[in-house]
């Protein structure tokens, strides 16, 4: 028998808020519901109004899981976890130069002091580690939290996916050298891989820009799917793989573009201008630009007729420059649109050409080995790593002091970042592995791993034995049929349901889960010593049941589990 407290913590029922509604139960209906409603319909989450999101128990178990998965390879890393405040002074993003960003939810304390919301802790874990360091010895050290973001997102959709306050693990590293700070880097990213790879959803890893963050190195984490708002290429030669803005491309043979555009900037410190010439069909990357022009201005503040005004006066126009580029689909025989500025010396312009500056096309060129074609696919982020080196330590004064030649020398401490989006992760998995039949969670973030419908209602200390350890629920809803607990169960994405009933001690057992190993079930099956019958068949993707004796039933369902 096993004791009270016990049985207590096992013979849990199903959440009051399991309650699906009966239009989803026709496979036509649930096929036509987008998935972010899906979630809420099942009482996962609930959306107060759009960009926001309440977590019900089911969808919080969900959270709770992930987050314990992370956390565990995060520990592993032997980064240390803390928790930041949500609120951060303007001070520290005026230093930075980041209060300006477009997506800060801003507000004023009774004082008149300007605080946001954070969408992210760079400001606020820098300055706190600079205020903490006393030493160069004090390095290596990295920190992570898991809690609660917030962005002014102007259109929020899709739920989970793009909201206005998000959960998310965010880490970072402070290290003394660049040697080690990209060992930290290489190892955040061994960490999330293997994170990926405990989900059981396929994933990939691009070379990424570093956007807003900043930072010389980043990769992005996806999730391939047509519903991604991202695009990734891979070079079908060399396999490499890159975001969109990351993606240099060349085209197989000379085209011909009757329709040329040009696009003006200017540089940081508006002495240059920059004259960018592309086929008028293709889009335009900025991003690029910043190859040739490191120092160019792509921040958006002046409009291009603010930018042409900057070198309409003749009389200053010989202390500048400008620098003409031209995409390598042009050539010089093309109708360039009419030059803008009166120069008085051609010697004040530059022309750089054979440069791709336009967004990379299905079948062109790979850049990196010239030699493969490009095929593109759609993706969802749900992680982004950076390598930040002294970009935030430099502007909030993050240094300490080094021994050089015999003296003590001041020294920025150099930084990575790293993001994986909770919310995100969960919205992504849950609109990648859907079916006609609802939603299928791996076995490792599922809500619960197995739903037992106990047909003889038998007491909760005769259903616990075969189940012990196991993380499952007892569907005891009353004047609800076998069939429809069993739909509701799968409609969930529980991985397995369990029947107990007239074959008893026989149980009945049917996978709903995606199987993406076999070795468990078939090692265990193998070598089985008891009764265990099987329908279906373990090759396939096929729903395949077991029938099998109560007291191995434990052992089987943490073997296919496993395979989950």
């Amino acid at each position: 028998m096993i004791p009270s407290l016990c049985l207590r913590q096992l013979y849990k029922s199903v959440p009051r808020l399991y309650n699906i509604p009966n239009e989803l139960l026709k496979a036509e209906s649930l096929a036509l519901v987008p998935t972010h409603e899906l979630v809420s319909k099942l009482g996962l989450v609930q959306y107060p109004k759009a960009g926001l999101v309440h977590w019900l128990p089911s969808g919080n178990a969900i959270r709770q899981k992930l987050e314990g998965l992370i956390r565990n390879e995060m520990n592993g890393t032997g980064a240390e976890e803390v928790s930041l405040s949500a609120i951060s002074h303007s001070a520290l993003w005026e230093q930075t130069g980041r209060w300006g960003g477009h997506e800060l939810f801003k507000l004023k304390d009774s004082t008149g002091s300007h605080y946001c919301l954070v969408p992210t802790c760079e400001e606020e874990i820098t300055h706190l580690v600079k205020q903490g360091l006393k030493s160069y010895k004090d390095l290596p050290v990295t920190y992570y939290q898991i809690n609660t973001k917030f962005r002014d997102e102007k259109r929020p959709r899709s739920g989970l996916l793009r909201g206005r306050e998000f959960v998310m693990k965010d880490a970072y590293s402070f290290d003394l050298t660049e040697e080690e700070a990209l060992e930290s880097y290489n190892k955040m990213i061994e960490a999330y891989a293997s994170v990926f790879k405990k989900l059981r959803v396929p994933f990939v890893k691009a070379e990424a820009d570093s956007g807003d963050i900043g930072g010389s190195l980043s990769h992005e984490w996806h999730y391939v799917h047509a519903s991604g708002e991202d695009t990734l290429f891979t070079c079908l030669e060399c396999g490499n793989v890159l975001n969109v803005e990351r993606t240099l491309s060349y085209p197989h043979e000379e085209q011909q573009h009757d329709d040329v555009k040009v696009k003006y900037f200017t540089t940081d410190d508006e002495k240059t201008l920059v004259c960018a010439y592309y086929p008028g069909s293709r889009e335009l990357q900025p991003l690029f630009l910043t190859e040739e022009i490191p120092d160019i201005d792509l921040s958006g503040r002046l409009s291009e007729e603010e930018v042409l005004a900057l070198f309409k006066d003749e009389d200053t126009l010989i202390n500048k420059k400008i620098v003409r580029i031209m995409d390598l689909r042009l050539n010089l025989r093309l109708n360039f649109p009419d030059f803008p500025i009166n120069f008085i010396n051609r010697s004040l312009i530059t022309t750089l050409t054979d440069i791709p500056i336009v967004a990379a096309e299905e079948g062109e060129l790979c850049h990196k080995c010239e030699e493969g074609s490009l095929t593109s696919k759609r993706a969802i982020e749900v992680g982004h790593t950076f390598y930040l080196g002294n970009k935030y330590s430099k502007a909030l004064e993050c240094q300490v002091e080094v021994p050089v030649d015999g003296a003590m020398k001041k020294q920025d401490v150099l930084m990575g970042c790293y993001g994986i989006g909770i919310s995100r992760i969960i919205a992504a998995i849950a609109e990648i592995n859907r079916d006609s039949k609802g939603l299928r969670w791996p076995a490792a973030i599922a809500p619960w791993e197995l739903t037992v419908i106990n047909l003889k209602e038998y007491g909760s200390d005769f259903l616990a034995a075969p189940f012990e350890g196991l993380d499952w629920r007892v569907d005891a809803r009353p004047k609800i049929g076998l069939g429809r607990k069993i739909k509701d169960s799968q409609m969930m994405g529980i991985p397995l349901v369990a029947v107990v009933g007239k074959k008893w001690p026989l149980i009945e057992i049917e996978e709903r889960g995606i199987r993406v190993a076999l070795e468990a079930t078939k090692a265990l099956y193998d070598q089985k010593t008891f009764e265990w019958e099987l329908t279906g068949d373990l090759d396939s993707d096929t729903t395949v049941k077991h029938l099998v004796h109560s007291d191995h039933a434990g052992a089987v369902v943490r073997a296919i589990l496993t395979d989950m």
